[in-house]
């Protein structure tokens, strides 16, 4: 993981939560179903004790992993600026190729979201929108291949 993780005020207080959730009520819950296996007698045949212990270590490097962000975590406000596309920029774009316009707003890899319009600036289109300016054709190599945009419009 990077040393510092960008994330807007709501993104962090989201994975706070989640962190919370996990230290109290999820790992109750593992130590409930560990015991109850544990209560059924040999552990070296008990598939529902293992499955515990193995969920239980699933959890905890999560918990680990939500430490890790949310003590580097570094809250970003959205710039009044709308010149260039920046991290938590909103930005229309036209794919040349199939004539469709999408909205798109870059944010942390932490808080991306496709189905809500949110991508990581660390994607290859976040990475290639980055620094353009309205009215700017970027041609963006992606896994599906090579897409040409034109940004119609940046907005905050």
């Amino acid at each position: 993981m990077s040393d510092v993780h960008y994330m807007t005020p709501e993104g962090l207080e989201k994975l706070k939560q989640e962190l919370n959730h996990l230290k109290t009520k999820a790992r109750k819950d593992i130590a409930q179903e560990i015991a109850e296996a544990r209560a059924k007698g040999d552990l070296s045949e008990n598939a529902e004790y293992h499955a515990a212990k193995e969920a239980q270590g699933h959890l905890e490097a999560r918990i680990a992993q939500l430490n890790e962000i949310v003590a580097k975590a570094r809250v970003i406000e959205a710039a009044a600026d709308t010149s260039t596309v920046v991290i938590l920029s909103t930005v229309e774009v036209k794919n040349l190729k199939v004539n469709k316009t999408f909205k798109y707003t870059l944010v942390s890899e932490n808080e991306a979201d496709i189905k809500k319009g949110k991508i990581s600036v660390t994607s290859p289109i976040g990475k290639g929108l980055l620094g353009k300016r309205a009215g700017e054709q970027v041609e963006i190599q992606t896994p599906g291949g090579l897409i040409k945009f034109e940004i119609l419009s940046i907005s905050r």
